[in-house]
């Protein structure tokens, strides 16, 4: 959501925060700002891009110039419109404390009320001015505190999330950082420290990070740094190494990351596979699960808990382990799993899946589980991320950087993880070893066959080109793809702002069939398994209402040519194995049709790429 960057040490600082600032434009934002300290605060902010704020830096550069220690911040409007005013950082009444922040401050309201009744007034109409204020308030009751105390006691008074970052004029050589459900993480450089809500804005500076846990707090200096808990405790952090380049951060050619992050796909399934598939010895190796696997097969009920695109990653996963593995599966909203206090027990396991590891739907439902003594298995693709630590086991999806909002390697990569844990869970239980040797040898060939859709790029660029202008979408598709019928409406809906419904095909005629006519362009997922020929009767359903029919087909079948409009032909595979290839041409066709129509695919409209608030 919100992107944070802060620096202090011996640089320039108002050059590398705007630098910061475009690593975090993927996340989605509204507004930006900075603040320098040099002497006295300097703070320039702007609604629009992080272009614009730059724009309005240049007619402020005098006052940035010379400071070595600042914040920037990225904002994604929940309390106020997007505005200068409401823009981060915000400031208090006196102009010493400037404060960035991501999160949700749920008792603003009350705190407001109170700063009020002490002089206080309020510029923006924003959660975070309060907190500003609170500071201050905070260090005027008791003048002997420093920074880090005055802050102190302001979080003791606040309930919800945050990620913040903080400076004053009063005590101009220090940052102070803290976090509650809302990411935030510290490079270490030489003499120079880097504060961000992830890694993208650090990694061409240090590869040396540590990863703040909830509650805690970080005091840094030029000359170091300390990390304590909100309650005054210090703890020992475990200093970490990035794992990616700054390269995979970059578009490398491409005209925009969404499009990069598609083909990138053959190269992110062979890294998933890479030292978990041993076929040499028919079997799955999954190393962060391994001592907990017993526990896993003996286990009464799996619910999957994920948000959005790892939802459907999590829909596939119930079909692939219920098949593989004959356990029952529940796939739940995590944004639902905790409101409706769930049955769970300690003969079950609860697998969460979020490709940022963060997602703060994703996280509550994680540790509502395990205060109902669930086994909790998170699945995710940011080493050091939230729900990488507060799992009992789990496995990295190995995906590398996703900067685009809409999902696509990381749909992959899960849904491959979840078929390696499928058929972890079967061995020795319900299929045979050749049966899982055969599993992954076809597993194995997904790569290649990828590869072989990408080359149809310019065949679906041009139906993307006919269907431009289409007000509605239906995607349909049965069994394993019916969950892909959901994404593929998904990605659409997200990129291209066109109204798009997916369905199981079957259900077609149990209501939707109602909306199609000449101008109701229908995706058919139309691959050969057990429900083919359904398939083709749904097709002639359509046809039949004049619906323009679009299918996604096998490599030579002629039968469906004669039924739709357009076929985009895929290579073959066993129905498990279908949906990573049935979603990729999905996937080239919203975003297609999304830049036919000029829009922004990398940051959508109103969307955020890591959704840390409810």
């Amino acid at each position: 959501m919100c992107g944070i960057v802060g620096y202090i040490g011996k640089r320039e600082a108002a050059p590398l925060l705007l630098n910061g600032l475009r690593r975090l434009e993927y996340r989605g934002y509204d507004s930006a700002g900075i603040a320098v300290l040099n002497g006295a605060l300097s703070v320039v902010k702007q609604k629009g891009s992080v272009g614009d704020l730059e724009n309005a830096l240049q007619e402020s550069g005098e006052r940035l110039s010379g400071a070595t220690i600042g914040i920037a911040h990225t904002r994604w409007a929940t309390h106020g419109d997007p505005s200068d005013r409401n823009a981060h950082p915000h400031l208090n009444n006196a102009g010493d404390i400037a404060l960035i922040h991501n999160g949700i401050i749920e008792n603003h309201a009350a705190l407001r009320l109170e700063l009020s009744s002490h002089g206080y007034t309020f510029n923006s109409a924003t959660d975070t001015e309060v907190l500003v204020h609170l500071i201050d308030r905070m260090w005027k009751d008791e003048p002997s505190l420093n920074l880090e105390g005055a802050v102190r006691r302001a979080l003791r008074h606040v309930e919800g999330a945050y990620g913040l970052c903080v400076i004053s004029s009063r005590e101009p050589g220090t940052l102070v950082v803290a976090r509650k459900g809302s990411p935030l993480v510290l490079g270490l450089g030489d003499g120079e420290y880097f504060v961000a809500s992830d890694a993208a804005p650090i990694v061409e500076h240090t590869r040396k990070v540590v990863y703040l846990g909830d509650g805690e707090m970080a005091v840094v200096t030029a000359e170091g740094y300390t990390v304590k808990t909100v309650e005054n405790i210090e703890t020992e952090k475990l200093i970490t190494e990035l794992d990616f380049e700054l390269g995979e951060i970059e578009k490398g050619g491409f005209e925009h990351f969404m499009l990069k992050e598609i083909f990138e796909q053959p190269d992110v399934m062979h890294d998933v596979m890479r030292g978990r598939v041993r076929l040499e010895e028919g079997r799955v190796r999954l190393g962060g699960i391994e001592d907990y696997l017993d526990r896993l097969k003996q286990a009464r009920r799996i619910v999957i808990c994920a948000c959005g695109t790892s939802w459907h990653a999590g829909l596939i996963g119930e079909y692939l382990i219920e098949e593989f593995a004959r356990i029952p599966v529940e796939v739940d909203y995590a944004s639902e799993f905790r409101y409706r206090n769930p049955i769970v027990g300690t003969d079950d396991v609860v697998i969460v899946i979020s490709q940022s590891g963060e997602t703060a739907d994703t996280l509550a439902a994680l540790r509502a589980a395990k205060e109902k003594g669930a086994l909790v298995m998170g699945i995710c693709n940011v080493v050091g991320s939230t729900i990488a630590r507060e799992t009992l086991c789990g496995m990295y999806t190995h995906a590398g950087p996703e900067v685009g909002v809409a999902s696509t390697k990381a749909f992959t990569a899960q849904v491959i993880v979840l078929y390696m844990l499928a058929l972890a869970l079967s061995k020795g239980r319900t299929i045979s070893h050749d049966e899982i040797a055969l599993n992954l040898r076809e597993l194995t060939r997904v790569p290649e066959k990828a590869a072989r859709i990408l080359e149809l790029d310019s065949q679906i660029k041009s139906i993307a080109e006919i269907f431009k202008d289409a007000k509605n979408f239906l995607y349909l598709g049965r069994g394993y793809n019916f969950p892909v019928a959901l994404e593929g409406a998904l990605k659409l809906k997200e990129i291209s702002y066109i109204h798009a419904e997916g369905y199981p095909a079957a259900e077609m005629k149990h209501g939707p069939i109602a909306l199609i006519d000449e101008d109701m362009p229908v995706i058919f997922i139309a691959t050969r398994d057990s429900t083919y020929t359904k398939i083709l009767s749904n097709i002639e359903e359509v046809r039949s209402r004049k619906g323009r029919v679009i299918a996604i087909a096998n490599d030579g079948d002629q039968e469906i040519s004669s039924l739709a409009e357009h076929v985009i032909y895929i290579p073959q595979a066993t129905g498990p194995i279908m949906p990573l290839l049935t979603v990729i041409p999905l996937q080239l066709l919203a975003y297609h049709i999304a830049t036919f129509r000029g829009c922004n695919v990398d940051r959508p409209r109103n969307l955020a790429k890591s959704v840390t608030v409810e």
